[in-house]
Parts: C-alpha cells; sequence; structure tokens
C-alpha cells in the first residue's frame, strides 16, 4: 500500500464491531497488527464495543481505540466508529474470528490497484465446516443475495459478507444511515449507485468459537425490508396498477352488463375487491418512496419531487374528497329509493357496491395526502 507523508494519520483503520467478543478479540487484533508489521504500514483498530464482559478491556491492552455506541446495532457500530476513523482505507469485518483478517492484504491491494469497495466473498472462496448453517449457506444468503441483483441489476456472489475495504472518501459519498444488519445491504446498493468500482475477493469463512447473535429471520426481513424501501415499484406498485386496472375492467364489463344478479353480481364484487385491493397496494408503494426520499435514502425527483409538492398534495385532497361526495351521493340515492319503496326489498347490489368503492378510494387518497404532508414536516420544507 502507498503512503502519504503525513505521518500522524494511519494508512488503514480496522473496524472491529464488537458484543461479547472477549474469547476471540485478541486474535482478531493480533492478526490484523501482524498485517501491519508485514506490509509495513500505519494501521489502527478501532473496536465499537457494546459488551458487557471483558471485551473492550483486553482490546485496550492490545493498543486498540475503544468507542462506545449510544444503540445497539450492527449498522449503528460501524456508524459511530466510522466518525473516529482516521485512515484513507477503511476496513471492517466481524470480532468473531470468523474471518481471517491475515487475509487482509487481499483486499488491501484490491483497493491499491484502484477498486473503491472490496468484497471479501465468503461464496467464492470456501465455508469451513460448520462455519454456516445450512439455513444460511443454501437459503438465506443466496436468496436475499439474488433478490438484491435482481432488483438493482448487480451481480454480487455474496452480499451480506462482514469482511470488506473502502476508501475513505468514497465512504463519505455514499451516506450509510442503517443501525441494523441491513446495513450491509444499504452499503452495496448505494455503492452500486454512486458508480463506485467494486470487486469481490475470495477469502475462508471459519466457525465461530461463541454462538451466533444472528436472528436469521428478524434479520432476514430486515434486508428485504430495506430493499422494499428502496425499490417498491417491483413489490407493490407494479401488482397494485395490475390489480387495479384488472379490477375497473371487470367492474366496467358487469356494471353495464344485463341484469344477471345470480352470474353477474359476484363477478363485479370481485373486480371490486382488485380495485379497492390494488390500489392500496399502489398507493403503499408511493408512500414507500416517499418515505425513503425524504429520509434520505432516495433521491428527490420525478414523481416524489411532485408529490412532495404541498399544491399537489392539496389536489389530492381535493380530488380524494370528490370520490367520496360521489359514493355519498350514490349511497343517498339508494336511500332515497328505500324510503320511497316504503321499505321494502331492494335491488341496488352493484349500486351499493359502487358507492363503497368510492368512498373506500377517496378515503384512501385523503389519508395518503394527509400522510405524505406529515412526513413532510420531518423533512426539508417543500415548495
Amino acid at each position: 500500500m502507498e503512503s502519504d507523508n503525513n505521518t500522524t494519520s494511519p494508512d488503514i483503520s480496522v473496524i472491529l464491531p464488537a458484543l461479547n467478543e472477549e474469547t476471540t478479540i485478541g486474535m482478531c487484533i493480533g492478526k490484523i497488527q501482524q498485517v501491519f508489521r508485514s506490509m509495513g504500514i500505519r494501521g489502527e483498530v478501532i473496536v465499537s464495543d457494546s459488551s458487557t464482559d471483558a471485551t473492550p478491556e483486553i482490546a485496550q491492552s492490545m493498543g486498540a481505540i475503544i468507542v462506545h455506541p449510544d444503540h445497539r446495532g450492527y449498522g449503528y457500530a460501524y456508524l459511530e466508529a466510522f466518525r473516529h476513523a482516521r485512515g484513507r482505507y477503511i476496513v471492517i469485518g466481524d470480532a468473531d474470528n470468523t474471518y481471517d483478517f491475515l487475509e487482509l492484504p487481499l483486499l488491501i491491494r484490491k483497493l491499491d490497484e484502484g477498486a473503491d469497495l472490496v468484497i471479501g466473498s465468503r461464496f467464492k472462496g470456501e465455508i469451513l465446516d460448520g462455519a454456516m448453517i445450512p439455513l444460511h449457506r443454501y437459503i438465506g444468503n443466496p436468496l436475499l443475495t439474488w433478490v438484491l441483483n435482481k432488483v438493482f441489476g448487480t451481480d454480487f456472489s455474496d452480499t451480506h459478507s462482514g469482511f470488506r475495504a473502502i476508501r475513505a472518501d468514497s465512504l463519505k459519498r455514499l451516506n450509510l444511515q442503517s443501525w441494523g444488519m441491513e446495513f450491509a445491504s444499504e452499503m452495496l446498493i448505494k455503492a452500486s449507485r454512486e458508480g463506485l468500482t467494486i470487486t469481490e475477493v475470495p477469502i475462508t469463512y471459519h466457525p465461530r468459537g461463541t454462538p451466533s447473535k444472528l436472528s436469521s429471520y428478524s434479520d432476514g426481513w430486515r434486508h428485504l425490508r430495506f430493499i422494499l424501501l428502496l425499490r417498491p415499484m417491483p413489490f407493490l406498485t407494479v401488482p397494485g396498477i395490475l390489480c387495479t386496472l384488472f379490477g375497473l375492467v371487470l367492474m366496467a364489463a358487469f356494471y353495464t352488463s344485463a341484469n344477471d344478479p345470480d352470474g353477474r353480481t359476484h363477478s363485479f364484487i370481485l373486480g371490486t375487491i382488485l380495485l379497492t385491493g390494488g390500489f392500496q397496494l399502489l398507493l403503499s408503494g408511493v408512500v414507500i418512496k416517499v418515505y425513503s426520499a425524504v429520509h434520505g435514502f432516495e433521491r428527490r425527483e420525478g414523481m416524489v419531487e411532485e408529490l412532495l409538492n404541498y399544491q399537489t398534495l392539496e389536489k389530492l385532497l381535493v380530488a380524494g374528497s370528490v370520490l367520496v361526495l360521489a359514493g355519498l351521493i350514490i349511497g343517498g340515492y339508494i336511500l332515497w329509493g328505500w324510503m320511497v319503496a316504503g321499505f321494502g326489498s331492494l335491488n341496488q347490489i352493484r349500486n351499493a357496491v359502487l358507492s363503497l368503492s368510492l368512498v373506500i378510494i377517496g378515503l384512501e387518497i385523503v389519508f395518503i395526502a394527509v400522510f405524505i404532508s406529515m412526513m413532510c414536516l420531518n423533512g426539508d420544507n417543500p415548495s
């Protein structure tokens, strides 16, 4: 690695998040320091610690810098440590000795060759027996990697590897925010969007010496939830549009058809269910997209920028109110006809369902407009 002329700043900052890793923290730091000596580089080890055991004392006795995050969380531990890192290269890795830090030069050399972000890929390298449970090895990690690649057009082999190296100036461009395990996905998604040069190197994944702190299903959901946050279109908006259009076609076809209560009404109701359900899916995707932009995960552009305009929200309120009013008018017409008929039997099922649909859709639009306007209060003041 090329060193600069500043003798006070380290070349590399290696960050280890730690939660009760007293049995392995010393081995990890020892390997890192061995690499520093063998490569002749200046380096610092930062332990972002939330332990209740002797982990920080052991790390500090070996010369590591200790930081104590205010909150628990895999991502938050890194976000806190990044504030203290001084190296031009930042390396992250777990403190449970599952990643062999003697392989650190593999990542550093790729940065020296021009890469912005280097990922240590377990699936391109070797996963030793007992290092990864079958659920994670054959289902969880491959499935989540496949989903991320498909949704964002990337080609990673191991999106959840915790052994990575990145240039400090590239890290600043990412504006990482996630506090939990989804931090791993956020880094790769934003790095891809920023056009960083990303490469993978094969590494060896070792069995851990202490019980895993991962929660398979909740952590997996966190990653999927983050992907949904950044790209709701394929999951919610597109299916919502398709259901809404199909529902409208069904309703129109059977509303205008000849009277046949036995054969037509049920299809009309099915169209109504598709319309209202699909419209709710569509609006959910829109709200998630806006939330992502308000909180800095997405750029404010296109449809999102338009929706964050108070004038647009006022138009939505008016449109929703008009639909609610139309539904109430139809409902009032049905009620009036019933009263005129002396409160006898009614044959207004389709009109009643149409009235209900208009009220539901109108209320959905009104509530969504109000909700988006409330989100705007926490973001920049829109025009």
